[in-house]
C-alpha cells in the first residue's frame, strides 16, 4: 500500500483517539436497577420467615448482586444500612430513607423495617434529597419514597425516585382500600414528575410498584402520567416476566410470576438500554432465602 494511505490512515486514527478522549467518563453507561430484597434485616423477626437469613444467604444474595454490577440500585424492604451493605459490599455509598432517622421514630415500626433507599458505587457524585411522602397520613409508617440526584460530568443531572408502593391493587380498580391508597400514591408520583418537568429536570421512578404498569391503558399508569406535557417512558414496558422465587405452597419448588410488578420509568430526553430482569438461577432460589423479586435493570447512556 502507499506511503499516503498509510499517512492518511494515521491522521484518522489520530483524529478518532482525540475525539474519544474527549468524551466525558459520565457518557459511558451507568447501570440502575431495582431490587425489593424482602425483609432484609440484620435483626430477624420470627414474625417474618423470610427475615431469618444467615450469612450463605447474604453471600448468595451479594453474588446475585455482583452478577449484573449496578451503578445505582434502587432498593425496597432494607432494614438498616448495615444490612444492604451486607449485600452490595463496601464499594457502595448507602443512602437510606430518612424514615429510617431517630427523629422520625413515630413513622417507624417497633422492630423490623421496609425502608426505601439507594446503594450508589462511590465514585457517582449524588446529593441525597429529602424523601417524597407519598400518603398525607403525618404519622404513616409505610411508603416514603427515597430521593437521590445524580449529578452527570457536562450533562444534566437526573432526579431518582426509589418507590414502594401499596400491595393488594395489582390490576383493575376497585373500590377496596388497598386501590384507594395506591391511586393517592399514583397522584404524589405525578405531582412529583410534574415539578420535575416545570423545572426541566431528567428523572427516573424505580422500584416496586405492585402493579403492572404495561396493561394498554392501565388506570395507574394514567393517573402517574395525568396532564403531563411530556410523555413518560415505562421502559419496563416490554421486559419479559421471567422471574421464579420459591413456591409459597412447597419450600422444595419455585413459581414463577406472570408479570411485571417492579418497573423503572424515565422521562424522554434520557437513552436506555431495554431494561430486563436478573432473574435468580432456580438453585440458589430452593437453596437460600433470596428474594420474592427479582431485580430490573438499564443502562442509561
Amino acid at each position: 500500500m502507499s506511503l499516503k494511505f498509510y499517512k492518511n490512515t494515521r491522521i484518522l486514527l489520530t483524529g478518532l483517539l482525540i475525539a474519544l478522549s474527549s468524551i466525558p467518563l459520565s457518557a459511558a453507561p451507568v447501570t440502575l436497577s431495582s431490587w425489593n430484597i424482602e425483609w432484609l434485616t440484620k435483626t430477624p423477626n420470627p414474625r417474618f420467615p423470610q427475615s431469618l437469613r444467615v450469612e450463605d444467604d447474604f453471600e448468595a444474595l451479594q453474588r446475585h448482586l455482583y452478577s449484573f454490577n449496578p451503578d445505582i440500585l434502587a432498593f425496597q424492604e432494607v432494614d438498616s444500612i448495615e444490612a444492604i451493605q451486607k449485600v452490595v459490599g463496601s464499594g457502595y455509598s448507602i443512602y437510606l430513607s430518612q424514615r429510617a432517622d431517630p427523629e422520625n421514630f413515630r413513622q417507624q415500626f417497633d422492630g423490623t423495617n421496609q425502608y426505601t433507599g439507594f446503594a450508589v458505587k462511590s465514585e457517582l457524585n449524588v446529593t441525597n434529597v429529602e424523601d417524597v411522602r407519598l400518603v398525607s397520613s403525618a404519622n404513616s409508617k409505610l411508603r416514603f419514597a427515597s430521593y437521590l440526584i445524580w449529578h452527570r460530568e457536562d450533562l444534566p443531572s437526573v432526579h431518582l425516585l426509589s418507590v414502594h408502593l401499596k400491595a393488594g391493587c395489582s390490576g383493575k380498580y376497585s373500590k377496596s382500600k388497598s386501590c384507594k391508597t395506591l391511586k393517592v400514591q399514583g397522584e404524589a408520583i405525578n405531582g412529583w414528575i410534574k415539578a420535575r418537568n416545570t423545572k426541566q429536570q431528567p428523572y427516573i421512578v424505580l422500584g416496586d410498584f405492585n402493579h403492572n404498569l404495561a396493561y394498554a391503558g392501565d388506570w395507574l399508569w394514567l393517573t402517574m402520567t395525568s396532564s403531563l406535557n411530556h410523555s413518560p417512558r415505562l421502559v419496563t414496558q416490554k421486559t419479559k416476566a421471567l422471574c421464579k422465587v420459591r413456591s409459597h405452597k412447597s419450600e422444595h419448588k419455585t413459581h414463577q410470576f406472570r408479570s411485571l410488578i417492579d418497573h423503572i420509568i424515565m422521562s424522554p430526553d434520557l437513552n436506555s438500554s431495554p431494561a430486563v430482569q436478573n432473574v435468580i438461577a432456580s438453585k440458589e432460589v430452593l437453596e437460600f432465602k433470596m428474594s420474592d423479586h427479582c431485580p430490573i435493570s438499564t443502562a442509561v447512556y
